[in-house]
């Protein structure tokens, strides 16, 4: 069984501030590209599934990041509203416990999320080279 890991987008990109504002869709298409070399180099996703089992990346983009499309590696989920709630859903919907991994610093969906049984992780899990 694969991990599901999802990642808050606007989350993680806001965690260095490195002039992602001027342009979020940019800054999310980074992120995606970021996320699919890591996932296509087989060496997982350091410190977060460092060798282990195969892992579902999921990215999910909201507001001005919207209309970013999936890459091989990297499904690119819009959320209509709320990123936060879309990721609530997602995970409520995986039912996969200890196999769910949620990338956010964002307290309230960190709570959220561990009371469905999902693991988190920071930012600086995915981010590799790129500080955070």
């Amino acid at each position: 069984m694969s991990t599901l890991v999802v990642v808050d987008a606007a989350n993680v990109i806001g965690s260095v501030p490195d002039g992602w504002w001027r342009d979020r869709r940019a800054a999310a298409e980074r992120l995606r590209d970021a996320l699919a070399e890591q996932a296509a180099d087989g060496r997982g996703l350091p410190g977060l599934v460092p060798d282990g089992p195969p892992v579902e990346l999921v990215l999910v983009v909201e507001g001005a990041a919207r209309g970013v499309a999936s890459v091989p590696g990297v499904e690119v989920v819009a959320a209509p509203g709320s990123g936060d709630d879309r990721i609530v859903e997602l995970v409520r919907d995986a039912v996969r416990g200890p196999d769910c991994v949620v990338v956010t610093a964002d307290r309230g969906l960190r709570a959220r999320v561990t009371a469905l049984g999902a693991q988190v992780a920071g930012p600086r899990t995915v981010r590799r080279g790129r500080g955070g």
